[in-house]
C-alpha cells in the first residue's frame, strides 16, 4: 500500500481520506458530500473508488458461521426471489426472541438498501415489523419520500397505537412523510366498507398503496397471532370455517391464500379496508419479515404465490423451504 500512497500528493490523500470518512463513517450520500465539499458528484465517486485502490478503504468479507450465503442463494433460485436473508436462531428461542432476531436482520437490510426516493408501505399488527423499526437507526439524510400505512388500524386502542407506532417510527428513521389510514382494518359489512372507502381521506391513502416501491409485511397464519387478537381482530367461527374450507393457510395484509399461495376469495375481502391483492403484487420490492415453526406453511405459501419477493427468515425455516 505504501507504494500506491506515494503516487498521490498529500492534498489528494487528504481529500480522498475526508471523502471516505464522510461516506463510510458518517453515512453521507455522494450527492451530500458533493455539496458539502463543493466538488462534483462524479469526482466524489472517482475518489471513493481510488480510496479502495490505494488501500485507504479495505473491504473484508468475514465468514462468521452465522452467514448462510449458499442457503440464501438456493432459496433465491428455487423460488425466484430477489433476495433472501437467513439469520441464525437457537433451539431455545421463543416467538418473541425470534421476532427480535429477525427484526435486527431486517433493520440492517433496510438500512443498507434504502437510498432515497422510496414510497414505503407498511402493514399493521406485526411483531416482527415492530422489532424491525425499533432496531433501525435514524438516517442522517432522507432515504424515503413517504411511509404509508396500508391496513386500517383504528378500533381497539392497542390496535390503533400499534399501527401508528409502526408508521410513525419508520417515518422517523427514514425521513419519509407519514401517511396514516384512519379506518378499521376490518368492518362488519361490505356496505360499511364501501361507505368508508368512498371517503376522500381514506380513498386518497388507498390510491397511494397502488404506487408503492417497497412494501414491508409480516406473514400471518390462519390462527391469529397474540398481537392480532389483542388488536381486537378475531375471526368469527363461521369466517374461520369459510377460510379453512377454502384451504386458507395464511395471509399477507389480511388477504388470505391457500397452500400454493393462490388467493382465497372470501366474504372478508369485501370488508377489509386496506391494500388489495393486486396492489400488493405490483409492488417492485415486497419484503416479508417472518419465521418460526408455527408460520412455516404460511411462509411457504406466500413465497410460492409471489406475495413476497424478499424474505427475511430464520435458518430452520430456510432449511425446510430448501427441502421442498
Amino acid at each position: 500500500m505504501a507504494a500506491k500512497l506515494s503516487n498521490s500528493s498529500n492534498e489528494d490523500l487528504r481529500l480522498i481520506t475526508k471523502i471516505a470518512r464522510l461516506y463510510y463513517e458518517q453515512s453521507l450520500s455522494q450527492p451530500v458530500i458533493s455539496q458539502k465539499l463543493h466538488i462534483s458528484q462524479s469526482r466524489v465517486s472517482r475518489l471513493l473508488k481510488k480510496a479502495g485502490e490505494i488501500g485507504i478503504v479495505r473491504t473484508t468479507v468475514i465468514n462468521t458461521g452465522a452467514i448462510h450465503a449458499p442457503l440464501e442463494d438456493l432459496l433465491e433460485s428455487k423460488f425466484g426471489l430477489s433476495e433472501v436473508v437467513v439469520v441464525e436462531t437457537s433451539d431455545l428461542e421463543d416467538e418473541k426472541s425470534i421476532n427480535l432476531t429477525l427484526g435486527s436482520a431486517a433493520a440492517n437490510y433496510l438500512e443498507a438498501t434504502l437510498t432515497g426516493g422510496d414510497s414505503i408501505g407498511i402493514s399493521s399488527w406485526s411483531s416482527s415489523l415492530l422489532a424491525t423499526v425499533d432496531a433501525m437507526r435514524p438516517k442522517l439524510n432522507k432515504v424515503a419520500d413517504r411511509v404509508v400505512q396500508v391496513i386500517g388500524g383504528v378500533g381497539e386502542s392497542s390496535a390503533q397505537s400499534h399501527a401508528i407506532r409502526l408508521t410513525s417510527r419508520l417515518s422517523e428513521v427514514t425521513g419519509g412523510k407519514a401517511v396514516y389510514l384512519a379506518a378499521p382494518g376490518l368492518v362488519n359489512t361490505s356496505e360499511i366498507q364501501k361507505s368508508l372507502v368512498a371517503n376522500p381521506n381514506i380513498s386518497e391513502v388507498l390510491q397511494l398503496t397502488e404506487k408503492l416501491s417497497l412494501l414491508l409485511v409480516g406473514i400471518g397464519s390462519i390462527e391469529p397471532s397474540k398481537l392480532l387478537k389483542e388488536s381486537g381482530f378475531t375471526l368469527k367461527a363461521v369466517e374461520k370455517a369459510e377460510l379453512v374450507k377454502a384451504g386458507a393457510v395464511g395471509d399477507v395484509c389480511l388477504r388470505y391464500f391457500d397452500a400454493q399461495g393462490k388467493h382465497v376469495k372470501s366474504s372478508l375481502d369485501k370488508r377489509i379496508i386496506g391494500i388489495s391483492e393486486e396492489s400488493i403484487k405490483i409492488v417492485p420490492r415486497r419484503v416479508a419479515v417472518a419465521g418460526g415453526a408455527k408460520k412455516f406453511k404460511a411462509i411457504k405459501a406466500a413465497v410460492l404465490g409471489g406475495w413476497v419477493n424478499v424474505l427475511i427468515t430464520d435458518s430452520k425455516t430456510a432449511e425446510k423451504l430448501s427441502q421442498i
